[in-house]
């Protein structure tokens, strides 16, 4: 079992950077491969990045490749997901989840999600 938690939403201008957060609790973390996804107004869930278990391999959608960093660190059993150069359209709720699938972009490979962190960028 695993339980994630999200922080470091917050309303920013276009162009700003922030740092999301998801800690997880559970002695077994780093046996999982871990994801961002989010959720805009009136859109479905999507995928943004996702981390293998050391953290050594990460992939990302087209939408924010070169923009956004995935990095975790097991020791403190937390993932990262570093914006830089953030868009309006990147304004969503966004949701860490855990796979033991690698590289997975589909939510539905997701056993364990966190409550979501809001993120929203102004223009």
């Amino acid at each position: 079992q695993v339980q994630l938690v999200e922080s470091g939403g917050g309303l920013v201008q276009a162009g700003d950077s922030l740092r999301l957060s998801c800690a997880a609790s559970g002695r077994t973390f780093s046996s999982y491969n871990v994801g961002w996804f989010r959720r805009a107004p009136g859109k479905e869930r999507e995928f943004v990045a996702a981390t293998s278990r050391s953290g050594g391999t990460s992939i990302y959608a087209d939408s924010v490749k070169g923009r956004f960093a995935i990095s975790r660190d097991n020791a403190k059993n937390t993932v990262y997901l570093q914006m830089n150069s953030l868009k309006p359209e990147d304004t969503a709720v966004y949701y860490c989840a855990a796979s033991p699938k690698l590289h997975e972009t589909s939510y539905l490979e997701y056993n364990y999600w966190g409550q979501g962190t809001q993120v929203t960028v102004s223009s």
